[in-house]
């Protein structure tokens, strides 16, 4: 049975790697994403379905469950936002934008897909993502790590909800090495500095994501639902000094 799956972000660093391997395993795919460009190149490159569109428009997610059509076995929302900022920098803008891209896009994504994971002929998976920043405390990170705090709430919420039929997961990553996290990564010295703030001394990478991600999706996690896992090579969890 040829498995269904909606990917949010599918022309980002997280999603695309997600894309290429579920794509390798046969997976029919659907990508959502804001630049015409990206999103169009890797659909055709995995032979998918796409929807244009910015989940700041709330127009968006009626729009994809209309492209996707039918049952679906999967979504993923794999977009989010990096706004490191002193906590008396912030803005009510940067708070609103933070909890809208990542929370309410991700809660809007999920009801308007609802009716279409209750048809799927398997159990229904969804996979979000929290972030390290979530699960232990940063400085500058008060915006980002509030947003994917609520993330983390909708999981548990969701998975008890919407249970049997549908499974719900986040992911909590650190620093990963994608587009979004360019500005970080520029300074090679704070790179390196962060990369040795974990146990396994180095940054994420997409494929990281990507490889528990499909995994979510699978088949083979049907008996998981409502975990937060950390895929951060140990960082909220290890000390590494000290």
């Amino acid at each position: 049975m040829t498995r269904k799956v909606v990917i949010y972000g599918g022309s980002g660093g997280i999603g695309s790697a997600t894309a290429r391997i579920l794509h390798a395993r046969g997976y029919d795919l659907h990508l959502v994403g804001r630049s015409e460009d990206k999103i169009t190149a890797i659909a055709a490159e995995l032979k998918a379905s796409f929807t244009i569109g910015d989940v700041n428009d709330s127009s968006l997610f009626p729009r994809v469950a209309e492209d996707a059509r039918d049952a679906l076995d999967g979504l993923v929302y794999a977009v989010g936002t990096i706004n490191l900022r002193s906590f008396q920098r912030l803005t009510e803008a940067d708070f609103l934008n933070d909890f809208r891209v990542n929370a309410i896009g991700a809660a809007l994504a999920i009801q308007s897909a609802l009716p279409a994971l209750k048809k799927s002929k398997a159990i229904a998976s969804v996979v979000l993502f929290s972030s390290v920043a979530a699960l232990q405390g940063f400085a500058f990170h008060g915006s980002i790590g509030m947003a994917k705090g609520a993330v983390n709430g909708l999981t548990l919420s969701l998975a008890n909800e919407l249970a049997p039929r549908v499974r719900v997961n986040a992911i909590a990553p650190s620093l990963t090495r994608t587009q979004l996290a360019k500005d970080i990564l520029s300074n090679v010295q704070m790179t390196a500095s962060i990369a040795e703030l974990h146990a396994l001394q180095r940054l994420g990478t997409p494929e990281d994501i990507a490889a528990i991600t499909a995994f979510l999706l699978s088949p083979e996690a049907d008996w998981i639902t409502g975990q937060i896992i950390g895929v951060d090579g140990g960082r909220s969890t290890l000390r590494t000094k000290g």
